[in-house]
């Protein structure tokens, strides 16, 4: 997601992440984007091309946070304006699993550490971005990355506690997005299905017929990559999508439609 804001047009993209030094994943995607030039565009006089003065290649900043620490996301927050002067995207992507443990015996300590996270992290995220972009006045918009999990439950798991917080992000989608709508704030919510990722690579090690149960599970016979989420995550922090507030975009490979 932070690659295609930063080839999108973003001159800097911050990413906040609990790890005391940035992954592999993070370091590969700076490289890249310092390999990046401007494009060669035709003048319309004399149709040479020339390059944009006095261009740079986009920033990726890595900020180590625990993102339940509420004092410390907002100062995070106001940092960024203050070097930036404008805060006009944030991706609230924050999360980790839960235990597969039986809804009846879920322990309490076990709930709310995935709740601090993945409910608590999410608002103080958005919370440090949505004040950054209502002081400079030039509206922005809040992707708050949920799950399909948030609206259905997966069969054949018991992921109560994963599920909760992820309607919980679903709702507060909405009740930020009408709240700051008047800022010209939009806020709407991501929901992935089944995906390889780090988090879903650690389950699918440790129990790898989980691979073939997701993908039948799935129209499209697979679970998707990262890089697919590239496209709504743009299109949901540019202008294109202006009058898009408060919905949930859901990119599951027809899971949902069954």
């Amino acid at each position: 997601m932070a690659m295609a804001l930063a080839e999108a047009g973003a001159r800097a993209v911050y990413c906040v992440d609990q790890g005391p030094e940035p992954s592999y994943e993070w370091k590969a995607t700076r490289e890249h984007l310092q390999r990046l030039e401007p494009l060669d565009r035709p003048m319309p006089s004399t149709g040479e091309k020339s390059k944009a003065g006095g261009w740079e290649p986009p920033r990726l900043e890595y900020i180590s946070a625990d993102v339940r620490d509420q004092a410390l996301i907002l100062s995070i927050g106001e940092s960024i304006g203050a070097r930036e002067c404008r805060l006009d995207v944030c991706v609230a992507a924050a999360g980790i699993p839960s235990t597969h443990t039986g809804c009846l015996s879920y322990p309490s300590s076990e709930f709310r550490r995935v709740l601090d996270v993945n409910a608590a992290g999410t608002l103080f995220t958005a919370q440090a971005a949505g004040r950054q972009m209502k002081k400079f006045g030039n509206g922005g918009s809040i992707v708050l990355v949920a799950s399909m999990s948030g609206s259905i439950t997966n069969r054949g798991h018991k992921w109560v506690a994963y599920n909760a917080s992820k309607a919980a992000v679903l709702q507060m989608a909405r009740s930020m997005a009408c709240e700051l709508a008047r800022d010209a704030i939009r806020v709407n919510s991501l929901s992935p299905g089944y995906m390889y990722t780090n988090m879903s690579a650690a389950e699918l090690e440790t129990t790898p017929q989980l691979l073939d149960q997701w993908s039948e599970l799935t129209p499209m016979g697979r679970i998707g990559r990262p890089d697919e989420l590239r496209g709504v995550v743009t299109w949901l922090a540019s202008d294109a999508s202006s009058y898009c507030t408060g919905s949930d975009i859901l990119v599951a490979g027809g899971h949902q439609a069954w």
